[in-house]
């Protein structure tokens, strides 16, 4: 749960004059001769273990048929955020041709600055990116019902347990009542009652725009079977669902079944908290844990099958300095291709973003059963919203659920109403 976030977050601040050596053309490009242009390109990959293996894997069996057309691909350079450091590079006109990170709430914002290309624009795009990914797909338009953002992968949300907390704690670990928020609650406070764990489960409380992504956007997508925090330009998060979310999440923190103190340590690797909030990232990391896994929880429960949450998706931009943009798309493709998926799927553990993985990918799923509950939430998932404002959207709905939901300040229903009020006027703000 951690170790995302610190993906995310990058390590370091880099200096934004350091850009100026990583791009893969300088100026602004672009134009239908750069969409047609043919010739070398730098990308950018996550600096997760794993990505970069799939990176370099892919980029050196591009080269090795493309003897002109030769991929570089580095790791994202170091900064505050993945985001921040895009917009430097979108600003300084130093961004590469392709980032397979791209974080699809900062979409609009890179868009609304020149930065992206519009991938519908390439012949035949529209038709390969839903053939691809399927339904899904149509979540990551932007409000042109363009594509400045080519689906690629996902980590369906879902809870993490540890059984062996949940033995010591007399629950059974083969039928936990973790379906509905009252069975949820009356759990949780058993594990810490009994002494199991100081903590039920432990969230991240810090303030970043990100956070809900971790603990109220994936039971508002269930509670909601699929509903947007944003839709037809208003919040919806002040109708009784939101609420509903909002009351659950307050009840576990006013309880102290939740830490209210950022830690740098993985407290459910740790066994300070019997549960986590995370994605198939981290059935590797959690090796040592004997854990189980449930869909997130509703408030009268819901089944697996019909469960809904949210997809903690990364996507593959393509950045209007590049020169050379036709080969970015043929690599765009070539990196989605089934094969390429396949590898991807391998060696990360993480889903792409297509709509039959279990039969377009057997083998794996027959060995690795763990991760049959993350292919089949792909298809019901829904993401931050889409639009220049999202990420400052994003930011007023967490200020609201930490002075509201993890403080516990003032009455929730009228806080709810305020903060859809400052989401909406935000999300429309020119």
């Amino acid at each position: 749960m951690m170790k995302r976030r610190t993906w995310i977050a990058g390590i370091a601040t880099l200096a934004v004059a350091t850009l100026a050596l990583t791009g893969c053309s300088g100026g602004s490009g672009g134009g239908a001769d750069a969409m047609q242009a043919h010739g070398p390109i730098t990308v950018w990959y996550s600096n997760n273990a794993q990505e970069l293996q799939w990176g370099k894997a892919m980029v050196a069996s591009w080269n090795s048929t493309h003897p002109k057309e030769q991929i570089k691909g580095q790791e994202v350079p170091a900064g505050k955020t993945t985001e921040a450091v895009i917009g430097a590079a979108i600003t300084a006109g130093t961004t590469p041709c392709l980032v397979f990170n791209n974080l699809p709430a900062a979409t609009g914002q890179f868009q609304k600055q020149g930065g992206l290309v519009d991938l519908s624009k390439f012949p035949g795009a529209n038709k390969y990116i839903t053939d691809r990914s399927g339904a899904s797909a149509d979540q990551y338009k932007s409000s042109d019902g363009d594509f400045y953002q080519m689906p690629w992968k996902s980590n369906p949300v879902v809870i993490f347990y540890n059984k062996d907390l949940f033995t010591k704690a007399g629950l059974d670990p083969a039928n936990p009542k973790l379906s509905t928020y009252t069975d949820f609650l009356a759990t949780a406070k058993k594990l810490v009652s009994s002494g199991a764990a100081p903590y039920a489960i432990y969230p991240s409380p810090t303030s970043e725009f990100f956070q809900p992504n971790f603990d109220f956007l994936p039971l508002y997508a269930a509670e909601t079977k699929g509903q947007s925090i944003i839709k037809d330009g208003k919040a919806t998060i002040n109708g009784q669902a939101g609420y509903d979310v909002a009351n659950f999440w307050k009840t576990i923190y006013a309880d102290n079944l939740a830490g209210k103190d950022p830690v740098q340590s993985d407290v459910f690797a740790s066994g300070k908290a019997a549960m986590a909030i995370v994605g198939p990232w981290a059935i590797p990391v959690y090796k040592k844990v004997n854990w189980g896994s449930v869909p997130v929880p509703t408030k009268s429960g819901t089944s697996a099958e019909n469960t809904w949450t949210f997809p903690d998706a990364k996507n593959i931009g393509m950045y209007t300095s590049c020169k050379n943009q036709g080969t970015a798309w043929d690599v765009v493709q070539f990196a989605t291709s089934k094969a390429q998926d396949g590898d991807l799927l391998q060696v990360t553990g993480q889903m792409p973003i297509r709509p039959d993985l279990k039969s377009d990918y057997p083998d794996f799923f027959a060995k690795n059963p763990a991760y049959n509950l993350f292919a089949s939430q792909t298809s019901r998932t829904v993401d931050d919203p889409n639009g220049p404002n999202a990420i400052a959207t994003l930011q007023d709905l967490r200020n609201f659920y930490s002075k509201a939901v993890i403080s516990g300040q003032g009455d929730l229903k009228s806080g709810l109403d305020q903060a859809a009020a400052t989401m909406t006027a935000e999300w429309n703000r020119k």
